[in-house]
């Protein structure tokens, strides 16, 4: 029977004025056959433009067939039990397969799992501030960046550190109070225990809990808080900053140490982090911190904390610096024998 695709050609030749030797060779075929589709008018019916379409392919059974509802009704339990498991648990079923069949079809029918919907968390003017620590590697050393971002205008301040410890934090939370001018009433923290205990022991070498920085705390006003459970949609508004610090800030640029890092992370967060426009907010966190947030903050304390413990490890540390010349006697050295001789002149 003549083809759609050999009618096409046939005629094409027969039009370019091939003879049917030529149409032969050209299609590959017997020069009969040629002459048979000529005679027979096989060139003067209709061309079928419609595509061949096949039907579906009968089933073919595999030996998993039995055990596809036992893997179905374990998939709606626990949508995420692994093909592994699954495969331990339809072998003591009975099943004789393989793991590759079983993959696959496990990977057909997983339900998929929703994600958790995002509940944007959003504060009131001067009521939050999230703090965060991320770190760094650059040609001299390893540097911690300590970001605090306020919750509602999402205005920031971030300066690098060469620690992460407490001592790190205070200076790094007075400085960005002042940078803002006033304090948030809460800072959120995540794992807050192992940064701001870090370091900080007693003479007996027991942890003291966090009672230094409650003490700072009290000093300027603001209440801590642990973000636990944590969720990134609580925490996002610092954790995001951190990103984008590291791919509108960091990356691609050479510092030239420690100050020349920090004084243009300030000029950074005045020229671009502060004055753009957020996503989540559709404003510059400038503005919004202006006109909103500024009046909100707590007032700052009128003097820099005083530490209880770190002023005395510095001391400390000094005092072990300080040696102190011992001066030396001279003492000349006499036999017995001369004692005894003075002492009988003496008598």
């Amino acid at each position: 029977m003549l083809g759609w695709e050999r009618h096409v050609q046939l005629r094409h030749y027969l039009e370019e004025g091939y003879t049917q030797r030529e149409i032969a060779k050209e299609l590959g075929i017997d020069r009969r056959t040629v002459y048979r589709w000529i005679k027979n008018g096989d060139l003067d019916r209709d061309l079928n433009p419609k595509t061949v379409t096949y039907g579906p392919r009968p089933p073919v059974p595999h030996k998993l067939d039995r055990y596809k509802a036992i893997i179905e009704a374990r998939l709606d339990d626990y949508p995420e039990l692994t093909a592994t498991r699954l495969l331990e648990e339809v072998r003591a079923a009975g099943y004789e397969g393989g793991y590759t069949q079983l993959r696959l079809y496990v990977r057909g029918v997983r339900p998929s799992v929703q994600p958790e919907p995002i509940i944007r968390f959003e504060t009131e003017a001067g009521q939050q501030g999230q703090v965060d620590f991320a770190h760094f590697r650059f040609p001299w050393g390893r540097r911690y960046a300590l970001l605090v971002v306020l919750g509602y205008s999402r205005h920031m301040w971030l300066q690098f550190y060469p620690k992460q410890d407490m001592r790190t934090l205070i200076v790094g939370l007075e400085s960005a109070f002042r940078f803002f001018g006033g304090v948030p009433r809460e800072l959120l923290f995540d794992q807050m225990k192992s940064v701001i205990t870090r370091d900080l022991r007693g003479e007996d070498g027991r942890l003291i809990e966090n009672a230094e920085f409650l003490r700072f705390c009290a000093h300027w006003g603001f209440r801590p808080r642990a973000c636990r459970p944590y969720r990134a949609q609580t925490k996002g508004k610092v954790e995001r900053p951190i990103s984008y610090v590291r791919k509108g800030f960091v990356y691609g640029r050479e510092f030239l140490g420690d100050s020349d890092l920090n004084a243009r992370a300030l000029t950074w967060l005045e020229t671009v982090a502060n004055v753009r426009v957020h996503r989540t907010t559709r404003e510059r966190p400038i503005d919004r911190f202006m006109r909103d947030e500024l009046a909100e903050l707590l007032p700052l304390a009128t003097r820099p904390y005083r530490s209880f413990v770190l002023p005395l490890e510095r001391t400390k540390q000094r005092q072990s610096r300080i040696v102190t010349p011992v001066p030396r006697i001279e003492v000349e050295r006499r036999s017995l024998q001369t004692y005894s001789q003075i002492a009988g002149g003496a008598s």
